[in-house]
């Protein structure tokens, strides 16, 4: 249980940015991969099953034959193109304009259809909106889960849009797989707090926040900053991530 902070006060290189540690805590495997106008990459492992998800950029990825366009200017106001795939494929991202990707891998030798989700397939909530005078409405965007990915997937995939001085992740809950939290603010010079369990973190601008051993967590964003934040698990050999438990008493919220 940690917050990663190696990327807070510098600019990501032109390549893969590695959250080294997160690995080994969590089996997710986290990297920034930030593209330059023009370049190609193509994105693979023989052991691991990836997700790829677009934060940023324009460009084009390829997958299996398909080609999928993607534009995203802002985390606010658009979904992401997401693609998830098993050992032994791969992807290739040609990007059109300077591109930021999240790269999210875990071993897994089980083999699985792929697919490439576009904006539209992204199931989006609009949670707390109408609870607790709406200080905890946000939107929490669905990628993929055990009800949309195939069932040899080991990842759960989304991203939340927190909105300024609102909560999110609340009322506090809690599971017993391992999650991270990869966070980015607009404007970048934003910050929030993260809970978990007792203990507090400030969040600031491209921190991962590492999610283990059931701890209750919950977070708040600055008035005058929208937080974003990439969510994943991975499913527990024999006990898959089939959803959280609200953490008492103030599961009594929801009432």
């Amino acid at each position: 249980m940690s917050l990663t902070i190696p990327y807070r006060s510098s600019q990501f290189s032109v390549g893969y940015n590695d959250y080294d540690g997160v690995e080994a805590e969590t089996g997710l495997r986290f990297r920034i991969l930030f593209m330059k106008t023009g370049s190609e990459e193509t994105i693979s492992s023989r052991d691991y099953e990836t997700a790829v998800l677009i934060i940023k950029g324009k460009g084009t990825i390829i997958y299996n034959d398909r080609e999928c366009s993607f534009e995203r200017s802002s985390w606010i106001d658009q979904n992401p193109v997401v693609a998830h795939f098993p050992a032994g494929d791969a992807v290739t991202v040609r990007a059109g304009q300077e591109s930021r990707i999240a790269v999210i891998s875990t071993l897994n030798s089980n083999q699985f259809k792929g697919k490439v989700y576009t904006p539209a397939e992204i199931d989006v909530e609009h949670r707390g909106k109408d609870i607790l005078d709406g200080t905890c409405y946000r939107l929490v965007r669905l990628a993929f889960d055990r009800s949309i990915a195939p069932e040899p997937a080991r990842i759960v995939l989304g991203e939340v849009l927190n909105f300024p001085g609102k909560w999110s992740s609340y009322p506090p809950h809690h599971h017993e797989q391992s999650e991270i939290y990869y966070y980015e603010f607009s404007p970048v010079e934003g910050y929030g707090h993260g809970e978990l369990g007792d203990d507090v973190f400030k969040i600031q601008h491209q921190d991962l926040l590492v999610i283990t051993d059931f701890r209750d967590h919950s977070q708040v964003a600055a008035p005058g900053y929208h937080m974003y934040y990439i969510w994943a698990i991975r499913h527990m050999k024999d006990n898959p991530y089939k959803g959280f438990e609200f953490t008492k008493p103030h599961d009594k919220l929801l009432i």
